[in-house]
C-alpha cells in the first residue's frame, strides 16, 4: 500500500490557532487517504474538462490584476473587463491612482456601481503602494494583506496569477464547491483555504482554484446545480441535490462564466 500523500505546508501568514482542526476526521467519514485520493481525482477530471481555466479578469501587469480584483467586488468580471481598458490607459501606474482626480476616476468607474467607494479604494491602494512599496505591487502575502481593501482572497489571486506563487482563492464558488464535494465543512474562508490546501500539493493550488471556480460558474450553480451534466458527479457526496436528468441538466450548463 502506498503511504498517504503528505499534507500541504501551512498557509503563509496564518497561525495554527487560526485553523485548528483534527486532521484525522473527514467531512464524509471516509479515511484521510481516501479523501485525498478522491479530491485529487476530482481535480484531474476538472483539469481535463476545463483546459483553458484561468483568471477571468483581463490584465497584463500585477498592478492591473490587483486593481481589477479589488474592483470586481459586487459586480461581474465581464463588466470589469469592459471598464478596465479605459481605466488602465488613463492610470498606468500606482502614482497615477494616488494622484487621480476623484471625480474623473469616479466617472470611469461608474459602470461598475458603487463607483465612489471603488474610486476611493483604488486611490488609497495607489497611495499605499507609492508610500510603502515604491509604487510596485509586492509579491508576498504578508505585504499584500497590509494594503487597504486587500484580503487573502485578493492576495492569492495576485500571487497565483501575476507572480506564479501558488495560492488558493476562496471566493463564493470555491467555498460552495469545497463543501459540496466534501473537502471541508468549514464556512470561514481562511479555514476553507487551510483545509483544502492540505489535500493537494502546493504546486496545484492556483489551478485547483481555477478549476473549482470555473465549475461553479458553469455547472455547480448555487441554487440549481446541473448534477446530471457534471463530470465529477460519481465522486461527489452531494450528487443528486440538483437536476439529475441529463437533458434538463445540460440545459442548465453555462458555456461561459457569468462572473
Amino acid at each position: 500500500m502506498r503511504p498517504a500523500p503528505r499534507p500541504a505546508a501551512t498557509l503563509a501568514g496564518v497561525t495554527s490557532s487560526d485553523t485548528e482542526r483534527t486532521p484525522e476526521t473527514t467531512p464524509t467519514g471516509e479515511s484521510r487517504l481516501a479523501l485525498v485520493r478522491r479530491a485529487r481525482r476530482i481535480d484531474r477530471v476538472l483539469a481535463g474538462t476545463y483546459p483553458d481555466a484561468r483568471a477571468e479578469l483581463d490584465f497584463t501587469t500585477p498592478l492591473e490584476l490587483l486593481v481589477a480584483t479589488v474592483l470586481s467586488a459586487q459586480t461581474t468580471d465581464v463588466r470589469v473587463n469592459a471598464t478596465t481598458p479605459k481605466l488602465f490607459a488613463r492610470y498606468p501606474d500606482a502614482a497615477a491612482y494616488a494622484e487621480a482626480d476623484p471625480e474623473e476616476l469616479e466617472d470611469v468607474l461608474r459602470p461598475l456601481g458603487f463607483f465612489r467607494a471603488k474610486a476611493k479604494a483604488v486611490m488609497g491602494l495607489g497611495k499605499a503602494l507609492v508610500e510603502r512599496f515604491d509604487g510596485e505591487v509586492p509579491n508576498r502575502m504578508t505585504d499584500l494583506v497590509t494594503l487597504p481593501g486587500v484580503g487573502r482572497k485578493t492576495a492569492n489571486v495576485v500571487l497565483g496569477n501575476a507572480f506564479g506563487v501558488p495560492g488558493i482563492t476562496v471566493d463564493t464558488h470555491f467555498g460552495r464547491l469545497a463543501r459540496r464535494l466534501g473537502f471541508t465543512t468549514e464556512q470561514d474562508p481562511v479555514k476553507v483555504e487551510q483545509a483544502v490546501g492540505e489535500l493537494f500539493p502546493r504546486r496545484d493550488w492556483t489551478m485547483l482554484s481555477h478549476h473549482l471556480v470555473w465549475h461553479g460558474r458553469r455547472v455547480c450553480h448555487a441554487r440549481r446545480p446541473a448534477c446530471g451534466a457534471c463530470p465529477v458527479a460519481r465522486w461527489c457526496p452531494s450528487s443528486g441535490t440538483g437536476e439529475q436528468d441529463p437533458v434538463a441538466a445540460a440545459a442548465l450548463v453555462r458555456l461561459s462564466g457569468p462572473r
